[in-house]
């Protein structure tokens, strides 16, 4: 059917109405000015105040730039970005934009890192595999979804007592480290019942899959090294698949032989057992096991800067709600516990594990931010940076403080529709038609198991924190026993 035009914006009664004004922006001189806007991405500025500078350069939170990697790896770098809450949305409605191979951005990793398979992320709804390989991921997860609590407990138990026993010795102890080995053996023991120090694999998982994860990722991190090394080394030119290809190997034998079942049902909606695999190490490894090793450190940091009166309040009420489920913790004694859910979501919001979103227009769009209207043309990129969306003053309160309880009361659960970590509102829902988070509500369960579990153990903690390529870098210092 013919695509209508844009339409006009008619305001509400008693609304103004937003003026229509020109993208700010332009993107430089090619090969020069993406690479001027690489520099100052990176190193010149930094990546918040890359972008704060060009708000207030051209007094809009929608403007245009280029966005890293940039010559050579990546041959159109140009983006319009949206840096603020009422704006940001329209990049998770298919209806507008598409988002075929932009999973990683203006570029797109070989697919020699995956077998050969444009994974499920890389992949636009409006493609026949889309909706049978997300079928999958929902079948993955509702048939084990009895497993979670018991392997979590399991698996972070053993992450404790890691942490307990270094700083007891040591005086400290490397939470990423732990939490990487936890991490990985949970997913594992809860989606495909195989405990990967058992098997072949042994503990090398983790190391692995950040190997591969750098492959892919290395043109849009920042590694620490010297600039122009970084410059050459993975800036500049994709990193050769071949150096990781045995690595991959590993990690796909162990996933081929762990997901027999799953793989049945991926034959039975017309999936390929091979590229069933490798979608299954894909969402295991790069998406759930990615996420817990950027977010988890990360909400850590958050909870205890928050300090001991919240860590009280957190273990008084955590610590109720299980008594009051006769002892032992389910998903209603987790329902009775506002507090902590609220806390969950307060880390999502001020910090998101995938903070960079991107959607290519599918016809021409009227783009609104909270000052004006903008004109975008068919097949121009869009771009995101969330963290921006998810701290806008105009939306959120004290929007760069984290406070533990927004989102508690009904006034608080108003504001969840802007909590937009999962690539979609948190009061909606993953479908086989969008492109939201397939594991939205395993992450967020995840999530909560952690503060459940610490402060089932432990009355406050304290860390220190440090940086690394994929958030913080947290050593915890002190555990308090449990004292009531």
């Amino acid at each position: 059917p013919p695509v209508p035009g844009p339409a006009v914006a008619v305001p509400a009664k008693g609304e103004t109405k937003l003026p229509l004004k020109k993208i700010p922006g332009n993107y430089g001189v090619p090969i020069v000015g993406p690479f001027k806007d690489r520099l100052d991405y990176f190193y010149n500025q930094g990546r918040d105040e890359f972008f704060k500078s060009k708000i207030q350069k051209y007094n809009s939170t929608v403007f245009r730039t280029n966005m890293p990697p940039g010559p050579f790896i990546s041959q159109d770098p140009k983006v319009v970005a949206l840096l603020d809450g009422k704006s940001f949305p329209v990049l998770f409605d298919v209806t507008k934009v598409e988002k075929k191979d932009l999973f990683t951005g203006t570029y797109m990793p070989s697919t020699d890192l995956t077998g050969g398979y444009r994974i499920l992320s890389y992949l636009d709804p409006s493609e026949p595999k889309h909706a049978r390989l997300k079928q999958l991921l929902f079948f993955l997860l509702k048939s084990r979804r009895d497993h979670v609590i018991p392997e979590f407990q399991a698996s972070y138990s053993e992450l404790f007592e890691t942490l307990e026993k270094e700083v007891a010795e040591k005086g400290k102890s490397s939470f990423q480290t732990a939490n990487d080995q936890a991490g990985f053996n949970f997913l594992c023991r809860a989606f495909f019942g195989s405990n990967p120090p058992d098997t072949k694999l042994g503990t090398d998982g983790p190391s692995l899959i950040s190997k591969w994860v750098l492959f892919q990722l290395g043109p849009v991190l920042k590694l620490g090294l010297p600039k122009y090394v970084e410059e050459l080394l993975i800036h500049t030119f994709p990193l050769p698949p071949a150096l990781v290809k045995k690595d991959y190997q590993r990690l796909y034998d162990f996933f081929y032989e762990s997901s027999g079942s799953i793989q049945d049902e991926a034959e039975k909606l017309g999936i390929s057992r091979e590229e069933a695999c490798h979608n299954l190490l894909f969402a295991t490894c790069f998406n759930s096991f990615g996420g817990m090793k950027i977010f988890f450190p990360n909400m850590l940091k958050w909870i205890g800067r928050a300090g001991i009166k919240l860590h009280n309040r957190l273990a008084t009420e955590i610590r109720s709600a299980i008594r009051s489920n006769g002892g032992k913790l389910t998903m209603a004694a987790m329902e009775q516990m506002p507090l902590m859910k609220s806390v969950v979501y307060e880390a999502l919001r001020i910090e998101p594990p995938v903070p960079l979103q991107y959607g290519r227009a599918k016809k021409d769009i009227v783009i609104e931010s909270h000052d004006a209207v903008f004109q975008v043309k068919q097949g121009e990129m869009l771009f995101g940076f969330q963290p921006f969306a998810t701290k806008d003053p105009k939306i959120f309160e004290r929007a760069e403080e984290f406070v533990g309880e927004r989102f508690m009361g009904e006034e608080g659960e108003k504001l969840l529709k802007h909590v937009i970590w999962s690539n979609g509102p948190e009061t909606q829902q993953p479908t086989l038609g969008n492109k939201q988070c397939a594991g939205k509500d395993f992450v967020v369960l995840m999530s909560r198991l952690l503060v459940v579990e610490l402060f089932r153990r432990y009355d406050s903690f304290d860390i220190e924190v440090g940086k690394s390529a994929l958030g913080a870098a947290v050593t915890v210092t002190s555990l308090k026993r449990a004292s009531f």
